[in-house]
């Protein structure tokens, strides 16, 4: 599972021209799944998310998680771009994307455990769906993770 994070002062998904979701601060996250991702996976990442320190704290240091952020949000959508390969030729082949039947459980499974540990309602998209999203990166702070390739200290 490949997710990428960015800290941002707003985002918002939008879908036919309707708006599906937005949030104020807080954090935007693109998630893709892959055919050997496990619940594992998504403790492994939600985890990490809601502990992150990439919020600034009084002295203006990034030190302080999301949880700790007075009326934060977080923004969860899929996006199967992010399990490109790139390897051969100038076409992106996706064949590491799982396919919606196991991807939409993962992705349901990975959103509802960032809600328990977040302890907000997160936003999302709608999965498949052509969205159109907007967000204002602070910082910027993009930060890319990908469970699969986990640092060890």
């Amino acid at each position: 599972m490949r997710i990428v994070i960015q800290r941002v002062l707003s985002a918002s998904v939008d879908i036919a021209g309707a708006r599906k979701s937005e949030i104020g601060q807080g954090m935007m996250i693109l998630v893709g799944i892959c055919d050997e991702d496990t619940d594992e996976d998504i403790d492994y990442l939600c985890r990490k998310v809601v502990q992150m320190r990439i919020f600034d704290d009084e002295n203006g240091v990034m030190n302080l998680p999301i949880t700790d952020v007075a009326d934060s949000g977080i923004l969860v959508v899929s996006q199967f771009t992010l399990m490109a390969s790139t390897k051969k030729g100038n076409r992106p082949s996706y064949i590491h994307a799982s396919r919606p039947e196991f991807a939409i459980p993962m992705y349901e499974k990975f959103v509802a455990k960032l809600q328990e540990l977040f302890g907000k309602e997160i936003q999302t998209g709608t999965f498949g769906a052509d969205m159109q999203v907007s967000l204002i990166n602070d910082g910027p702070v993009t930060i890319i993770m990908d469970s699969h390739q986990r640092e060890k200290f």
